[in-house]
């Protein structure tokens, strides 16, 4: 059996951490939205914001690994349109990896609440207290979230499909499961 071509491990490192983030990010951001106001209201906001941050902070540090480093090529046998699927795709979570954060934190200036990585690097506001544009940017928030959420289930379904049904090894590529000896 040939070897598996594996994405570099700063690459699987960055690409498990910011899932991570993101698949706590999310319902956090679902579950706090339409709690009362309190102390723990404002404590979660604030944990949500620094997942945002963080993961905007990564999404650079992950491109310009990307940009440096030509991840393992697609199976020989992957046709032209899943391909190009796959490049689409992956494009879009980039893009929405840095739409969303940016989002949160522009809603956050126009609400007039600061953005305070880990409670200790206060961030500046990116524009002015303005409460019509707060809302509309909540509803953009929301709606790249949503976006974000439909793409990664289509990525994680196309990976399985890949990998359980045609038998392609897409798991270990990205660091999943035991590496085959050469």
């Amino acid at each position: 059996m040939s070897a598996v071509m594996r994405y570099s491990t700063p690459a699987v490192v960055l690409h498990w951490l910011m899932a991570l983030l993101i698949f706590a990010g999310f319902p956090l951001g679902i579950y706090m939205v339409d709690l009362p106001l309190s102390p723990d209201k404002l404590k979660l906001y604030s944990y949500h914001k620094w997942i945002g941050v963080s993961v905007f902070a990564l999404v650079a540090v992950r491109l310009a690994w990307r940009l440096t480093y030509t991840p393992p090529p697609l199976p020989e046998g992957m046709a032209a349109w899943q391909r190009r699927a796959s490049a689409i795709v992956h494009g879009l979570l980039y893009v929405l990896m840095i739409a969303i954060p940016l989002s949160g934190w522009l809603m956050s200036s126009a609400k007039g609440f600061q953005t305070v990585w880990f409670g200790v690097l206060p961030l500046p506001d990116l524009i002015g207290k303005d409460k019509a544009l707060g809302e509309l940017l909540a509803e953009v928030h929301k709606l790249l979230n949503f976006t974000l959420l439909a793409l990664v289930i289509l990525h994680v379904a196309a990976a399985l499909k890949h990998h359980f049904i045609e038998r392609q090894p897409f798991l270990q590529r990205m660091g999943w499961g035991r590496k085959e000896r050469t």
